[in-house]
């Protein structure tokens, strides 16, 4: 993982599969540790009767969400791009998936009466699952970090770098 996420192992949900493991994480600003700049979660799940919508055993369930520049909000793209960020981080790091499906949801939040001086705000979220169809399981979970990176405004390492291990937790 990216030094700039920090992972939380947090209980799984029960009545999806039979057997399943969870996380959280935070991208935390690198200029100031005490600020997140995106939170999202994590789940694998298993079920060896293979549901027919999965497409295999395995399900990747994943949720990221992060504050956005205001201007961003307009962009009809965004929903595009969004999703791009995720299919985009799974081809860098050389991985198959199959049976995708998600959402790019953007939330425009305007002040107005008694809190007119608070600037407009975006949320983005993205909501993904997809079953892995090549490579281990910790390398989704780094494509999907490095998709929460990318969510955050963080830019993708250059070809070459490999990111310091960040702080256990």
């Amino acid at each position: 993982m990216r030094a700039e996420v920090r992972l939380t192992e947090v209980p799984a949900p029960t009545r999806i599969a039979p057997y399943a493991a969870a996380l959280t994480a935070d991208v935390i600003d690198p200029t100031d540790p005490e600020e997140d700049l995106a939170t999202g979660r994590f789940v694998l799940l298993h079920d060896p009767a293979a549901p027919e919508t999965w497409d295999g055993c395995w399900r990747i369930v994943t949720f990221a969400r992060a504050e956005l520049e205001p201007e961003l909000g307009a962009d009809p793209m965004l929903g595009a791009v969004g999703w791009s960020w995720l299919t985009d981080s799974l081809a860098d790091r050389d991985l198959r998936w199959t049976a995708e499906a998600g959402t790019v949801t953007r939330v425009v939040s305007e002040s107005f009466a008694g809190l007119a001086d608070r600037e407009a705000s975006v949320e983005m979220e993205i909501r993904a699952s997809w079953t892995p169809a090549s490579g281990a399981v910790a390398d989704h979970l780094r494509a999907w970090g490095d998709m929460l990176c990318t969510v955050a405004g963080i830019p993708p390492l250059p070809d070459g770098v490999v990111p310091l291990p960040g702080q256990r937790r």
